[in-house]
């Protein structure tokens, strides 16, 4: 049996007026979902357990079937898993978010979705400035890069950067025991970004500058229990994010570096598709994953996540059940792992939709289209997620 993840990073939305009291997968041109939803079995799932933060981290995890309240220290030693970056005892571990500040106000958590060749030069700046023995930057892609302070402050409050889009964030920066290293960082980072030549090219060109660092998802090392001894089953990941690559490499999954991949809209799908279908030859289960829809929710722009949504419909789903169908017996488990609303440019707690596709059986339960609205009728409702990769498995 083999198993493929479909996952829409953030797809999962609200109601929106000018979308006529409709959400963007109500509205978006979706086949290849709406054929997996009428074929298959559907339900709601709580991805994010009650008490815990909306994030990916979080709903990925769980919807892996870890339980995050006993297995999650932060999302920032994921990311570190992801690039190989080895972490002691007493280190912690910080997203460092580029980001674009004008007059307070957290204008862009992104920095205009920075080059990873421009935020390199960036990030080196900082090392050489404010690097010590101690403290050391490292690059990511694009606007997500890292920080890991050895004895760093873990007991403090820090805020995501994209839930504070076009809102004032100064008195969201760090707060609490030890925070204000963090604090100093992150104003010292401001005064090397103003004249940065980096900066200046950006700004000529008409684009946005990554004027401050922002510090945020602290926690130190952790381990993960072996997916395949967890559930019998390997595995692999294809995506772009540094987060679900470091979720990968903990649980034991193959975490292929796929080019043109960018976690955004000109994201190379083709090229997801061809690493997803070579992994399955292999594999028992792959889990494709595509940021462009969370990152369109983020912007709080309709448009583009309805694109978003009807390119992973058209060159992610539909290729991925073709290559499905050249195996006898398979499952295809289809789903958000949360909501990003356009309305308040952030992420839901709220439980998400999901379709499980199998070859064996042709089930249906009356569900006419994958979208929030039409699949809350279902009755299968799943409060604990962890029970959603039992009942793939099942």
């Amino acid at each position: 049996m083999k198993y493929i993840i479909l996952l829409g990073d953030g797809m999962a939305d609200e109601l929106v007026n000018e979308l006529g009291n409709k959400t963007p997968l109500e509205v978006a041109v979706t086949p290849n979902m709406d054929y997996l939803a009428q074929q298959g079995i559907s339900g709601m799932v709580r991805t994010v357990p009650l008490g815990c933060k909306p994030g990916s981290d979080v709903a990925n995890l769980s919807i892996l079937g870890y339980d995050v309240k006993t297995s999650y220290t932060g999302r920032a030693p994921l990311e570190a898993a992801s690039a190989g970056i080895e972490l002691g005892p007493d280190d912690v571990a910080y997203r460092c978010n580029l980001v674009t500040m004008d007059n307070d106000i957290m204008e862009d958590y992104s920095a205009g979705h920075i080059s990873t060749e421009e935020a390199t030069e960036l990030i080196e700046s900082l090392n050489e400035q404010l690097g010590t023995s101690s403290i050391h930057f490292y690059t990511g892609i694009s606007y997500r890069h890292l920080l890991v302070i050895n004895h760093g402050p873990t007991d403090i409050e820090t805020t995501a950067p994209h839930d504070l889009t076009g809102e004032v964030a100064t008195g969201d920066g760090p707060e609490g025991p030890g925070s204000e290293i963090l604090v100093e960082l992150m104003e010292k980072s401001a005064k090397i970004f103003h004249d940065h030549p980096v900066n200046k090219k950006r700004i000529q060109e008409g684009k946005k500058p990554a004027t401050i660092i922002w510090l945020w998802g602290q926690g130190k090392n952790l381990r993960l229990e072996n997916f395949s001894n967890k559930y019998g089953k390997t595995g692999a990941i294809i995506t772009a994010v540094d987060l679900l690559k470091g979720i990968g490499k903990l649980i034991g999954f193959d975490t292929p570096e796929v080019p043109g991949a960018t976690g955004y809209l000109d994201t190379n799908y083709e090229q997801k598709v061809a690493y997803a279908a070579k992994e399955l030859e292999s594999k028992d289960l792959v889990y494709v994953h595509i940021e462009a829809p969370d990152e369109a929710g983020h912007q709080g722009t309709v448009n583009l996540k309805i694109k978003a949504i009807e390119d992973f419909d058209k060159h992610v789903v539909g290729p991925m059940i073709e290559i499905a169908k050249q195996y006898s017996n398979f499952k295809i488990l289809l789903l958000p792992d949360h909501g990003t609303p356009v309305k308040t440019k952030t992420h839901s707690p709220h439980p998400v939709p999901f379709t499980i596709y199998s070859s064996e059986a042709t089930q249906s339960d009356a569900i006419k289209a994958f979208n929030e609205i039409e699949i809350v009728r279902s009755t299968l409702k799943i409060e604990n997620p962890e029970e959603l990769m039992d009942l793939l498995f099942s």
